[in-house]
């Protein structure tokens, strides 16, 4: 069977992260960046000729952490604070959620080929589920904003 590829950009996002162990450098400290992501998906065409639909997200039988893919996008990366599960300020972190302050995400590692990884796995699992198969991510390009991305 041939196999075809496709692209999608999901934007519009912004979030806070820091990146702890990163002594000697600014990004140790919270910092925060409009962010995006390009995901590629490669496999055999549907009855629409399409490997996966652009608005496949917002239409999805499937979920992501029991959420819609769509709404599961916005809760991870919409006006969100991201930190990694071992932070040493985590219960601060935590207590700033309990105050309002944030809204906090908490996952096994921050940083931008961290993002990357993540929405991978997330988004890959989530694919090949709901085409049974049939498409799956072969890439995601993360952005922090123009200037820096990771794959």
């Amino acid at each position: 069977m041939e196999k075809f590829q496709s692209t999608k950009i999901f934007d519009g996002y912004s979030c806070v992260f820091r990146q702890w162990k990163a002594e000697g450098t600014h990004c140790r400290f919270l910092h925060g960046y409009g962010v995006s992501f390009k995901v590629w998906f490669e496999g055999e065409l549907d009855g629409r000729n399409w490997v996966w639909d652009f608005g496949g997200m917002k239409r999805a039988k499937g979920n992501i952490d029991g959420m819609n893919p769509k709404a599961w996008m916005d809760y991870m990366f919409d006006h969100t604070t991201i930190v990694s599960v071992n932070d040493p300020y985590l219960n601060l972190f935590k207590q700033m959620e309990v105050d309002g302050i944030i809204q906090l995400r908490i996952i096994k590692a921050v940083g931008a080929e961290q993002f990357a990884k993540y929405i991978y796995e997330k988004l890959n699992n989530f694919v090949q589920a709901e085409t049974e198969g049939r498409v799956k991510v072969v890439e995601v390009e993360f952005r922090e904003h123009e200037k820096n991305t990771a794959f």
